[in-house]
C-alpha cells in the first residue's frame, strides 16, 4: 500500500489572482492508502491534469502539502522521482528513433549504465511482445503500438509508481482493450495513478476513483463506495409503458427512447423487480454504473427526474 496524503492543495495560474473561481485546484484534502489503479475522472477543466502533474513533481502548487509514500513531494521532489515514471497526456515517441532507441535513451537519461540500459530494453520489449516493432520508426507504428511502447518505456525504469495521463485517448476500441489488459497486469506490481475521460475504462480498471469537478474532489472511493454514497446501488431499466406500478422508490428518469431508468437501493430494487415480473413488464437490473454515478455527482442526471423518495 502507498499512502497519499494531501493537505489544502490549491493551484492558481498566473493572471487569475483576482478570480478565485478560476483556481485550477481548490483546497483538496485526501488521506488514502492506495494500491492497484487510482483514477481521476472529471470534465475538461476539472483539474485532473494539474493534480497529477503536482503529484508527479512536474508542477508546484500555489499552496498546500503533498506526501506520497511518506515523501514530501513539494519540498523533496528528488526523493520521489526515483520511485515514479510519468507518461504525460501529450507524450510521444521521438520520431527519428525506433522503440528500442527510445527506451534505451530514456534509461540512460535516468542514469542507468550502458549495459543495464541495454538489458532492460531487451527485457521490456520482450515482456510487451514488441520485438517485431523494435527497429521500426514511430511513423510506421499504429497508435495502439505507440502507446504500448510508451508504457513499456515507463515500466523499464523499474518505477514503483506510474503516472498515466489519459493513456488511451485516441485509440480505437481494440487497441484500448489491449492496453486495459496490460494495465490490469501491471497494477499487481505497481501503483498506477491515471486520468481518463472514458468512464467505462475507469470502472473496468480502477481500484479507487476520485470524481473531480471545477478544481475540487467531490468523492473518492471504490466503485461500491461511490454507489453507497449516491444511495442507489442498482439501476433498473424498464422497457415500454409502466401500467399499474405506483409508488416507485428512488430516482426515476424517463428517457427519449421511451425507456424508464430507476435508480434504487437493494431492497427497493428487489421489490420493484418482483412487481414488474408479476405484471409481465420487460426490464433489466444492473449495479449502478460509474457513468450514472458521475452524472449524479455532477448534477446533469437530475434533468428529467420525476421523484426521489
Amino acid at each position: 500500500m502507498v499512502r497519499l496524503l494531501v493537505k489544502g492543495l490549491s493551484k492558481q495560474y498566473k493572471g487569475n489572482k483576482k478570480k478565485k473561481k478560476e483556481l485550477a485546484l481548490k483546497n483538496i484534502n485526501l488521506d488514502l492508502d492506495l494500491n492497484g489503479i487510482f483514477t481521476l475522472i472529471g470534465r475538461n477543466g476539472a483539474g485532473k491534469t494539474t493534480f497529477i502533474r503536482i503529484l508527479a513533481t512536474e508542477l508546484s502548487p500555489t499552496r498546500g502539502e503533498v506526501f506520497l509514500d511518506g515523501i514530501d513531494v513539494i519540498n523533496d521532489p528528488k526523493l520521489i522521482r526515483n520511485k515514479i515514471a510519468v507518461i504525460p497526456q501529450e507524450a510521444a515517441l521521438i520520431p527519428w528513433m525506433t522503440p528500442k532507441e527510445n527506451i534505451y535513451s530514456y534509461l540512460l537519461w535516468r542514469g542507468l549504465s550502458l549495459s543495464e540500459a541495454k538489458n532492460r530494453t531487451k527485457e521490456v520489449l520482450s515482456r510487451f511482445k514488441l520485438q517485431k516493432y523494435a527497429d521500426k520508426l514511430p511513423r510506421k507504428l499504429s497508435g495502439g503500438t505507440k502507446r504500448k511502447v510508451l508504457v513499456a518505456l515507463a515500466i523499464s525504469s523499474g518505477a514503483e509508481i506510474l503516472f498515466l495521463d489519459e493513456p488511451t485517448t485516441g485509440l480505437d476500441p481494440m487497441s484500448r482493450r489491449e492496453l486495459w489488459k496490460i494495465l490490469s497486469e501491471l497494477k499487481k506490481q505497481h501503483l498506477i495513478i491515471l486520468t481518463t475521460h472514458y468512464l467505462e475504462e475507469a470502472e473496468e480498471l480502477s481500484d479507487y476513483i476520485s470524481i473531480m469537478d471545477r478544481g475540487r474532489v467531490l468523492k473518492t472511493g471504490t466503485i461500491d463506495d461511490l454507489r453507497t454514497a449516491v444511495g442507489y446501488q442498482y439501476a433498473i431499466k424498464i422497457f415500454g409503458k409502466v401500467k399499474g406500478i405506483t409508488g416507485i422508490k428512488g430516482k426515476v428518469i424517463r428517457k427519449e427512447d421511451g425507456t424508464i431508468q430507476v435508480f434504487s437501493d437493494e431492497k427497493s430494487a428487489n421489490n420493484l423487480a418482483g412487481r414488474l415480473i408479476k405484471k409481465g413488464i420487460k426490464f433489466s437490473t444492473n449495479p449502478t454504473s460509474l457513468e450514472d454515478i458521475f452524472y449524479m455527482f455532477i448534477g446533469d442526471i437530475n434533468k428529467g427526474a420525476e421523484n426521489e423518495n
